[in-house]
């Protein structure tokens, strides 16, 4: 493995190449935005996937730098998935070209439908071959909000990755917007002030975590600025947990002002028939809704919700520290067991909701009406936990976890 070394007082330091991200939906801003970091750097180099022949099992996958095409291939996958395009080609690429170019950072384009955080998931291990500088997502302001607020699947727009891909377009685009260190805020001089003012808004809420870079304020595109703004900012923290898990680590999931962003907290579960009953209403004026939940009829369980694209999606986040013997804490982040620990109820433990819902207008009066209304009362709290066991649940069998040894 070839690095740079550099000299420092007789020590010899080596520097792996800084590897910056660049995602977004819209492909024509997304490949504009690597063009002009490519100008202002001679030495970058820019790998890309196209996946239109995926489903097939073929990806074709380009290097270039500002001087023109590298290479051009089509690889044949074993698998035609996403996943297998970024363990099988994506990482060994990245690996060979820190390898192969000892001096030269590499941008990698991530074509629309694939997700940062996926990239992160695999390229987890290898730190010391690749450093990720920084996840950049590009949002035009031109289409992000009717994407954003869109019911289609990608399904619906031939853009689906693998037959089994049922993902929802505003899912994929607030993923992209939620994993960033960085959000490029694509517009032109001509671009509504009013408009971007409210965009800019809602990606704040969406990921307050992020730096907001502009374009458009000029008819001239600055490529070195740009750079400046995008490439090397040490933005990426490589332990930050995924959107989902933010909150068990006692991570920001989104910033209360009670009109684009609200936050619901509760010690308390829910009962399972009315928040199934509920759900609809909760989300319907919504955008975006994330966060964790618990449920009394499935006490042992950190659910997992989401809401994007006029669908709501529960799942499983394994289990609550307090259902788990002490032993098996160690298997979890030091960061969730210090917040179980400055957050621990002696009756629920570490159980406790955090829902954020994201949008336009919102009726904070209202939300936290109806999320508290779905809550177990005084009266069923005294039954206790065997009882809330018993309960009918239109979710059972929904979060399946592991059996505990």
């Amino acid at each position: 493995m070839k690095t740079i070394s550099i000299k420092n007082e007789g020590v010899k330091i080596s520097v792996a190449p800084a590897v910056t991200v660049l995602s977004g939906f819209n492909p024509g801003t997304v490949q504009a935005a690597a063009r002009a970091l490519l100008i202002a750097d001679p030495n970058l180099v820019a790998v890309s996937h196209s996946l239109t022949g995926l489903r097939d099992g073929v990806v074709r996958r380009t290097v270039e730098s500002a001087d023109g095409v590298l290479e051009r291939v089509d690889v044949t996958l074993e698998h035609g998935c996403v996943s297998c395009t970024l363990r099988e080609d994506v990482l060994p690429t990245l690996l060979r070209l820190a390898d192969e170019r000892p001096g030269s950072d590499i941008l990698l384009i991530l074509p629309p439908v694939v997700e940062p955080e996926a990239v992160a998931t695999v390229c987890a291990h290898t730190t010391e071959e690749l450093r990720f500088d920084s996840y950049v997502t590009v949002v035009d302001a031109d289409d992000f909000l009717d994407d954003l607020a869109s019911s289609d699947d990608l399904r619906d727009r031939d853009m689906h990755a693998a037959e089994d891909d049922h993902r929802a377009v505003a899912e994929v685009v607030a993923h992209q917007v939620e994993f960033a260190d960085t959000v490029l805020m694509w517009s032109r001089p001509d671009t509504d002030q009013l408009h971007l003012r409210q965009l800019g808004t809602l990606v704040h809420r969406l990921a307050p975590w992020a730096v907001q870079v502009a374009t458009g304020t000029s008819p001239l595109l600055d490529c070195a600025g740009l750079a400046a703004g995008l490439r090397r900012t040490g933005r990426h923290d490589p332990n930050r947990p995924g959107m989902l898990g933010l909150a068990l680590e006692g991570r920001q999931i989104a910033v209360h002002d009670g009109e684009t962003s609200v936050v619901f907290r509760s010690r308390r579960p829910f009962h399972p028939q009315r928040l199934h009953d509920a759900l609809e209403s909760i989300t319907e004026h919504a955008l975006r809704g994330r966060g964790q939940l618990w449920i009394a009829s499935q006490p042992d369980t950190v659910v997992a919700f989401e809401a994007a694209g006029g669908g709501v999606s529960l799942g499983s986040l394994g289990y609550w520290l307090a259902a788990l013997p002490v032993e098996r804490w160690a298997e979890t982040s030091v960061e969730r067991r210090l917040a179980a620990d400055l957050e621990w109820d002696p009756y629920y433990g570490d159980r406790r909701t955090v829902l954020a819902l994201i949008g336009f207008g919102l009726d904070v009066v209202r939300l936290n009406a109806l999320l508290s209304d779905c809550l177990v009362t005084d009266e069923e709290i005294a039954d206790g936990f065997e009882v809330w066991r018993s309960w009918g649940d239109p979710f059972a069998g929904c979060f399946p976890l592991s059996e505990l040894s």
